[in-house]
């Protein structure tokens, strides 16, 4: 594909981090943090935490402040992204591959910047020619495509310039809608989602290799 830029996200492409958040999301936001009902992790997996509250507190109401949520997910990060989180196999590698390519490069996340920067600093994954979080754009976040719609511009090109690479619901829906080539990376923790609305699906790290670096 001929695409000047290639935007990543970080949770679930990356980084394996969505097994994690899941099982806090059972043991805590689902259990103790809403007041009722039994929500499907693919309705807030891809966005941004605070705007995860502000939904959660409107489809099933909050037994917590949003500080005191926002507060857990910042403790809970810690250990995600500190300790826990394994990268992507080969992810060095085709970063390398990418730039020899010519290829701009971004991470471009829901997470905030310090969580990111944890990732970077523990794989060593710069440098990236845009580091892009939600909370640096004062509008929707995924599903809503503006994050996407920002980091082209920030490159000066349009949108269907670049390709992103997504395994959430809202975050391909993000990118889609965007303009962006959009390729949904299937692994453990989306195995069973719908992912068609990407233009293109790839079954782990070897085949988004080969996808992004035309090995196929």
């Amino acid at each position: 594909m001929d695409a000047n830029a290639v935007l990543f996200d970080m949770d679930g492409v990356l980084v394996d981090s969505e097994q994690y958040w899941h099982a806090f999301e059972d043991e805590w936001v689902f259990a103790d943090a809403i007041e009722s009902g039994d929500p499907d992790h693919e309705e807030i997996t891809g966005m941004n935490f605070r705007e995860i509250y502000d939904y959660l507190d409107a489809e099933y109401g909050t037994t917590v402040t949003k500080d005191e949520f926002v507060a857990a997910y910042h403790e809970n990060s810690e250990s995600v992204y500190g300790e826990h989180v394994v990268l992507m196999d080969g992810a060095g590698e085709l970063f390398s591959d990418l730039r020899a390519a010519g290829k701009k490069l971004a991470i471009v996340s829901s997470a905030p910047q310090d969580w990111i920067s944890t990732v970077r600093e523990r794989f060593d994954l710069d440098p990236l020619d845009l580091v892009l979080s939600a909370d640096d754009i004062d509008k929707p976040g995924k599903p809503e495509p503006h994050i996407y719609e920002h980091a082209a511009a920030e490159f000066g090109v349009a949108p269907e310039e670049c390709v992103v690479i997504e395994d959430s619901i809202n975050g391909i829906e993000a990118a889609v809608r965007s303009g962006a080539y959009t390729i949904a990376y299937r692994g453990g923790q989306n195995a069973d989602l719908d992912l068609s609305r990407a233009d293109r699906i790839v079954d782990g790290a070897a085949e988004l290799r080969a996808a992004l670096l035309g090995e196929e």
